[in-house]
């Protein structure tokens, strides 16, 4: 039992160790805020768009996904975070982004 467990705690190490040198990010060189849709500024919509961006090489946005947030304001953050340049790094990353209205 207490073998199991120590072998669950090691592998549990382990993954969050390769999970964590993968988030470590990628410093971003350029960055264009989104606008703040009109129709969010009517209703007084604030909130937090989570997105996952695909970075080439050169540091290029290649694609981005939305992942979560409201609807309203996701399109604007999207197309923000595809005009953001990332230092450029030898393969090919993704980074979890939050853009916050």
């Amino acid at each position: 039992m207490k073998r199991t467990r120590h072998i669950l705690l090691a592998v549990g190490l382990l993954l969050t160790t390769l999970f964590a040198a993968d988030s470590n990010g990628r410093k971003i060189m350029l960055r264009n805020e989104p606008e703040y849709p009109e129709i969010a500024v009517k209703m007084a919509l604030h909130g937090t768009v989570k997105l996952r961006a695909y970075i080439n090489p050169d540091g290029s946005v290649r694609r981005v996904e939305y992942i979560g947030g409201h609807p309203l304001l996701a399109e604007s953050a999207v197309k923000a975070v595809k005009n953001w340049k990332y230092e450029p790094a030898p393969k090919e990353s993704s980074e979890i982004i939050e853009v916050k209205f």
